[in-house]
């Protein structure tokens, strides 16, 4: 056991290490200044950091995955379709409530949208899109086709959102889809997507169990944007600089501060963990053998989330602001940094390391976990500049959204199959707390010091999320369409091959 802890701490500082170097080595330029505590508090933060990944992957290895594979595989072979898609539709609901990067997201837009509200309805979203989902996996019906169907009625809700006036909230709308994708979301669905393909079985169980974390992506946002349109009264978003001064989580701050994540972690760990009991004694039914594994794994996942988003909220959520204030006024420096951080924050994300070893397992090697991090550092990177320009200029985020998912809808249907659940699968992964929790206030930061007033930073700063879960979509299928074209040039080179050797012999006989 504690080699494979040594090996996962081994993967988190290789994660963590070029995020924070970028962060140090920036500081000693004439770019940005920080004071010698705030420099010291994200040190010592980066640290934590470390060990909160490396915990949290032990126990996804250990608990959130044997979950999500013996709820999938015991659920689909008792062939009670109603019971399935039933406890899937609740734990969609808990797991999204348990969801650290969604309590993140709500708690920098509190005055604006209730948190509890905001955390509901997203979740409901959630439940009844994995639900859609596993029925999808049943009837082993085409990915591609759901996605296409569900996006077209997602950018309909969007146009019914600017003719209603409601415009500034459709970046925040589609952040949500990209924040319930993290951490606890992405072990336990996709390794529930796992066992419901393959206790089904058939000659495409690996293409169908992909999928999953795309759909319930879609789901927030749609159900977001429900809830924006039927609100009543005036929606308006007020930005609180003191939420991320470094000072907001010290001292005296600070163990309130470990308390507010200790319960937030405890009922979301809580919910899962009883309600996976109740499965336990009523279906499932495992031996001692397997389940007391599952059992120290959610104590590991408790504490590395701990640590992990401890970390996050004392150190690296106000550095990552007061950056983008700082940088706000340099914007060729902006768009560098955030291309850059893209690039490096992805590898950091605890479901992005869960997601490659599923899809390198899975896919027998087909797709390396190598070919995939570089695939989502270009894409995040990619995204992130992006971002940034937009929030230089300030325009609409559906000048990116609607031809970027275009392009990517396009391509689904030139690529394998299996390429494009992974896609987009990736998306979703690639927003997790680092995202929401330093990119975010990143970018609110530069638009607080670029733009006056919240409905600016609510347009602007907002919707990076949601650019980070669009761009891997297409980077990862552009991986597809290459190992199209490489296996038809090798077909080809080998035909040629072929006939040369025949024309040969034709020649040696005359």
């Amino acid at each position: 056991m504690f080699k494979i802890f040594w090996d996962k701490l081994k993967e988190a500082f290789a994660s963590v290490l070029p995020v924070t170097l970028i962060v140090l080595a920036v500081s000693f330029t004439p770019l940005v200044s920080f004071s010698p505590k705030q420099l010291v508090v994200f040190a010592v933060c980066a640290i934590f950091l470390v060990g909160g990944i490396g915990l949290f992957n032990l126990g996804a290895d250990l608990a959130m995955t044997p979950m999500g594979e013996q709820v999938g595989s015991g659920l689909a072979k008792s062939r009670r379709l109603i019971l399935l898609v039933s406890v899937c539709f609740v734990m969609g609901v808990l797991i999204t409530v348990a969801e650290p990067d969604l309590s993140v997201l709500a708690e920098q837009v509190k005055n604006t949208v209730e948190p509890v509200l905001l955390i509901a309805t997203i979740g409901i979203g959630v439940g009844l899109f994995l639900l859609i989902a596993i029925v999808k996996i049943v009837f082993k019906k085409d990915l591609s086709t759901i996605i296409i169907f569900f996006y077209m009625m997602l950018f309909m809700f969007g146009m019914l959102m600017v003719t209603f006036g409601r415009d500034m909230f459709v970046p925040l709308a589609f952040d949500s889809g990209g924040v319930t994708t993290g951490p606890i979301t992405v072990p336990f669905i996709m390794a529930l997507g796992v066992g419901v393909a393959g206790a089904i079985g058939g000659k495409n169980a690996n293409e169908n169990s992909f999928g999953l974390i795309a759909l319930c992506s879609v789901g927030p946002i749609i159900a977001f944007m429900g809830l924006v349109l039927f609100s009543k009264g005036d929606l308006t978003y007020q930005l609180s600089e003191s939420a991320y001064s470094i000072d907001a989580s010290l001292g005296a701050n600070f163990l309130p501060t470990v308390w507010g994540v200790v319960k937030d972690v405890v009922a979301a760990l809580g919910l899962i963990a009883i309600f996976f009991m109740v499965l336990q004694l009523t279906v499932l039914r495992l031996s001692w053998t397997k389940l007391a594994p599952m059992m120290f794994g959610v104590i590991y996942t408790f504490v590395g989330l701990v640590v992990f988003l401890t970390a996050v909220a004392v150190g690296f959520m106000p550095i990552g602001f007061e950056l983008g204030k700082q940088l706000g006024n340099m914007p060729r420096a902006l768009v560098v940094a955030g291309f850059v951080l893209g690039m490096v924050v992805v590898l950091a994300e605890p479901a992005v390391h869960v997601l490659n070893k599923q899809v390198e397992e899975i896919t027998g090697g087909l797709v390396t976990k190598r070919s995939m991090l570089i695939a989502l550092s270009v894409g995040v990177g990619i995204s992130i500049g992006l971002s940034m320009i937009r929030i230089i200029v300030g325009f609409p985020i559906v000048y990116y959204l609607i031809p970027g998912y275009f392009i990517s809808l396009g391509l689904s249907f030139f690529v394998p199959k299996l390429y494009t659940a992974i896609a987009f699968d990736s998306g979703g992964v690639a927003s997790g707390p680092l995202t929401s929790s330093f990119i975010l206030p990143l970018a609110i930061g530069a638009c607080a010091s670029i733009h006056t007033g919240g409905d600016s930073i609510l347009n602007y700063a907002f919707g990076i999320v949601a650019m980070v879960a669009m761009t891997p979509l297409i980077t990862i299928q552009v991986l597809g369409f290459r190992a199209i074209v490489a296996t038809a040039l090798r077909n080809r080179m080998m035909m040629r091959r072929i006939q040369d050797a025949d024309d040969e012999q034709i020649i040696d006989f005359m």
